[in-house]
């Protein structure tokens, strides 16, 4: 063990200069982002903020001190920041301070009332004329990329009946149905690939349905469950958040 240890360790000269590399200043970062042709994608996402907030400013839309510290305290609940040790911890992390975390908390309060404001009265009809792109869905899935592939599996699993979990961890392509024994997760149908979305949406429960073909490659997919179509909260929200960037891909 001491010998591999030893084998490990970095040359005296690549020590030094590891540890004089400093923190990377802002400018830094801007050039990495830069270099790295992301700076486009970040100033898109800047320019999105400063236009809600023009029109939050427009709409006489706010924030109390109440609700501000009320989502504060519910935000440091959820990453676990319950001491001031921890909320340092947690802003070292980000590299941000008190006021830079305490704006981004106060803009998704903002971002929230808006969609609200613009949009609120607008849910239900919206809802009731497209129900059917807010079922949800629970499925699995194997990805592979070659039709051979694909059906030597649907064939063990018709005619050797084998696990499709452990036919998933065995030969899915897709990093998070693999580690997950092929569960992909609850998803609107309308927010599936439309390949896939088309495929499944008159599949019962516990069925298996393949191969589906994407520019991913091709899918086995199980239908987990069915979730009531209704107007829950989840659903509201993403209603919501559907209208919002409609009207905002609008006005840019």
């Amino acid at each position: 063990m001491q010998e591999t240890l030893e084998a490990t360790q970095l040359p005296s000269g690549q020590e030094s200069v590891l540890s004089a590399i400093s923190p990377a200043t802002d400018e830094d970062i801007i050039a990495y982002l830069r270099r790295s042709h992301k700076i486009g994608e970040i100033a898109a996402l800047a320019e999105r903020e400063a236009l809600i907030l023009a029109l939050c400013e427009q709409h006489s839309i706010t924030v109390s001190d109440d609700q501000l510290q009320e989502a504060g305290d519910a935000f440091r609940r959820e990453h676990r920041m319950l001491g001031a040790s921890e909320t340092l911890s947690w802003l070292s992390k980000h590299r941000i301070t008190v006021e830079d975390w305490t704006q981004g908390i106060r803009f998704a309060l903002l971002e929230k009332k808006l969609k609200e404001h613009l949009f609120g009265a607008s849910v239900d009809s919206h809802y009731l004329s497209n129900r059917k792109d807010y079922r949800r869905i629970a499925l699995s899935q194997i990805l592979v990329r070659e039709l051979p592939d694909a059906l030597k599996i649907v064939s063990k699993l018709q005619e050797d009946k084998a696990a499709f979990c452990a036919l998933a961890i065995e030969y899915s392509k897709g990093q998070q149905s693999k580690e997950k024994g092929g569960f992909a997760g609850i998803h609107f149908l309308s927010k599936l690939m439309p390949e896939v979305a088309q495929a499944v949406s008159d599949v019962k429960e516990g069925e298996v349905i393949a191969p589906i073909e994407t520019k991913l490659g091709y899918h086995i997919i199980k239908i987990e469950k069915w979730f009531p179509v209704e107007l829950s909260e989840s659903v509201r929200e993403e209603i919501l958040e559907s209208l919002f960037q409609a009207w905002l891909r609008e006005q840019s």
